[in-house]
């Protein structure tokens, strides 16, 4: 019994080895199928389950004019996106795609092909406001296309006819360029942002923060949950400066006619209107522009995408006789010098015409500014020099960028020895200045650039920054508008102020060069201009033709002693300063007209705090006048307010248009 052997067979451990050995190759053979020969496969399986972010469009936002009327808006659309997160060829379906989306195939392939370099996690935006028709494709092609999906979008929606479209200006596609520049590092290709204007300039507060979605999807592309979603953060409101009623004044003025308007607070430096023509219509660009449309409105002749109010560089004709005036009053010269006008005068070795062939006879200050004589500004012009000239003219902004709140200013020239020394390598010769006393040669300037200059001589002084955003509703730090609220002070003398003023307020009377442009019970001091493009032998050579036709400029303001408004007019072949005198006063009408228009108070005699409102009608006490447009308003208390009103609407009564601080 002991002697009995238990060993196992050898047989059988055999054959039990072979089967363990065949188990462990049959695992090992599906270890080595799943993780070398079909890795690929189930790596894409793995895949094609995956997140999805889709974006959520914030919305810009809106532009309000001074009163908070809304001047731009949005409205919702669809944009049709193509998503990349799939191991779809994206190429061979662009056929289908175009077909149902009314692209053109080369189109698709094409945007394709340039966000190849993106992270394949953003979308590309390959049609913007779709139709119902197309929104109905991408429906009922959910399966065979999984890449195609909509996204609610929300589309600028600006005034008709061009109305305030160089100051507002439109959006677009960010291009390469501009996301070269510093202001767009921060945004990605398909991101809508300003291009012009004010749109431009305000990107970052009108643009808000956008949102997304994120989302589960199979590998069908469809989504099968929702993980979370983050919303989006619309753009702020903007205010603006301007007031619509007077925009629509100045629109109409230029209406039909090429040049541009300037309405502003000369005591602010508020742009009140601003107009440039010829225009564009910015919906045409809040989708996005075709190529037909684009190289029309480039290869324009008249310039209609150029705000002609911030980038017309022109000669100002005789409305610089008004910054001659400054300068020689300033020097001692103007005030006492007195010439005797023939139709022209001769200066070293060359004979100037005055405008008017048979002359003006004697003429001294006043006379040489209401009716803009050429040989007195000549002699001025002769008798300070050009440096002296351009001393006061760059003080007083001219040749130099104003810094007003709208992208792609331009700077003009104010000419001088140094300017043409380093420009031309040239020596300036006494000759030239003789041109430049009537604002021709080699001055050129902006209209916002002549409105800034005159303001502030019609207000003794006080030089302003024009800008178009009220800086109130955006942050302290805010680079673009932290500089609009500074102010410099140019020494005029008083008496040269009143005296110029004075002399301002008769070029819209009978013996002046605008007497048609004159508004009965309004007090409008101005100054006209005519600036030739070419010389007149060269005009004559053509014809007279009217495309050489001189440019018509007037800037004037009310009332005469500091002026609540001030207009600047460039009539682009308007060929006389009258002309442009007459869309000016339509603004400044409609301004008063609008001001006499506030719900009328008739204040006796103040009452409590003493409050005189603007627009109340003040009864003048028994013997007392009006002078100068201000009175000071006797109070309570022993406090006075100085008070500006408007004159004529009756022999005692007055509208009150602005106050001073209480005393």
């Amino acid at each position: 019994m002991f002697g009995r052997d238990d060993k196992v067979s050898e047989i059988r451990l055999t054959v039990a080895q072979y089967m363990i050995l065949a188990i462990f190759l049959v695992l090992a053979y599906g270890l080595w199928r799943l993780q070398v020969m079909e890795s690929g496969y189930y790596a894409s399986a793995a895949e094609k389950n995956r997140i999805r972010n889709v974006p959520i469009l914030a919305p810009r936002g809106k532009i309000l004019d001074r009163e908070g009327r809304t001047i731009v808006e949005n409205y919702p659309s669809f944009s049709a996106l193509l998503l990349r997160d799939s191991s779809r060829d994206l190429n061979a379906d662009a056929d289908l795609i175009a077909q149902g989306l009314h692209l053109d195939p080369s189109e698709v392939r094409t945007r394709i092909r340039h966000f190849s370099s993106m992270p394949q996690y953003q979308p590309i935006f390959l049609k913007e406001d779709i139709t119902q028709d197309e929104l109905a494709f991408i429906d009922a092609h959910r399966n065979e296309l999984p890449e195609l999906d909509t996204i609610v979008a929300h589309r600028r929606l600006y005034p008709r006819n061009g109305f305030m479209a160089h100051l507002i200006g439109y959006v677009g596609e960010v291009t390469e360029d501009m996301l070269n520049q510093p202001q767009f590092e921060l945004y990605s290709p398909g991101d809508v942002v300003g291009v012009s204007g004010v749109e431009r300039q305000y990107n970052n507060e009108l643009m808000g923060t956008n949102g997304a979605r994120r989302a589960l999807v199979n590998s069908h592309g469809r989504e099968v949950g929702l993980l979370g979603e983050t919303e989006a953060i619309p753009g702020k409101q903007l205010k603006l400066t301007v007031d619509i009623d007077l925009q629509i004044a100045a629109e109409e003025a230029l209406e039909g006619k090429n040049g541009a308007i300037v309405a502003m607070d000369p005591r602010t430096g508020e742009i009140l209107a601003m107009v440039s023509r010829p225009s564009f219509d910015p919906n045409d660009f809040a989708v996005r522009v075709s190529r037909d449309q684009w190289n029309k409105l480039v290869t324009d002749p008249d310039k209609p995408l150029m705000n002609k109010a911030i980038q017309a560089q022109l000669a100002p004709g005789s409305t610089f006789k008004i910054i001659m005036a400054v300068a020689g009053w300033q020097e001692g010269i103007a005030q006492s010098l007195h010439v005797d006008c023939t139709g022209g005068a001769e200066f070293f070795g060359r004979r100037f015409g005055c405008w008017v062939k048979g002359g003006h006879g004697p003429v001294d200050l006043e006379k040489a500014i209401y009716q803009s004589c050429d040989v007195f500004f000549y002699t001025l012009a002769e008798k300070l020099g050009i440096d002296r000239i351009a001393k006061y003219a760059s003080a007083l902004g001219l040749g130099q960028k104003t810094g007003i709140d709208l992208p792609n200013e331009v700077s003009g020239v104010m000419p001088s020895e140094e300017w043409k020394i380093r420009n031309f390598k040239q020596k300036w010769f006494a000759g030239e200045t003789i041109s430049v006393g009537i604002g021709q040669g080699a001055v050129a300037i902006t209209p916002v650039q002549l409105i800034r200059a005159i303001a502030a001589i019609s207000m003794g002084g006080r030089l302003v920054v024009p800008h178009v955003v009220e800086p109130e509703g955006l942050p302290p730090s805010y680079v673009e508008t932290s500089h609009v609220t500074e102010t410099k002070n140019i020494p005029i003398d008083p008496s040269g102020w009143a005296f110029i003023t004075d002399a301002m307020s008769r070029v819209l009377l009978p013996e002046g060069t605008a007497p048609s442009a004159h508004v009965p019970g309004i007090d409008i001091a101005g100054k006209t201009g005519s600036a030739q493009i070419v010389s007149l032998s060269t005009r004559a050579k053509f014809k007279n033709s009217e495309a050489l036709a001189q440019n018509g400029w007037f800037v004037g303001f009310t009332p005469r002693r500091n002026p609540d408004i001030i207009v600047c007019v460039l009539f682009e072949g308007g060929e006389h300063g009258r002309l442009a005198a007459r869309l000016a006063t339509q603004v400044l009408k409609a301004y008063v007209d609008k001001q006499r228009r506030i719900p009328n108070k008739i204040v006796e005699q103040p009452k409590g705090d003493g409050k005189v409102d603007i627009g109340a009608l003040w009864t003048m006490p028994e013997g007392k006048n009006l002078e100068g447009g201000r009175f000071s308003l006797k109070l309570p208390k022993k406090r006075s307010v100085l008070a500006t009103a408007a004159p004529g609407i009756s022999s005692t009564q007055y509208l009150v248009t602005s106050t001073g601080k209480m005393q």
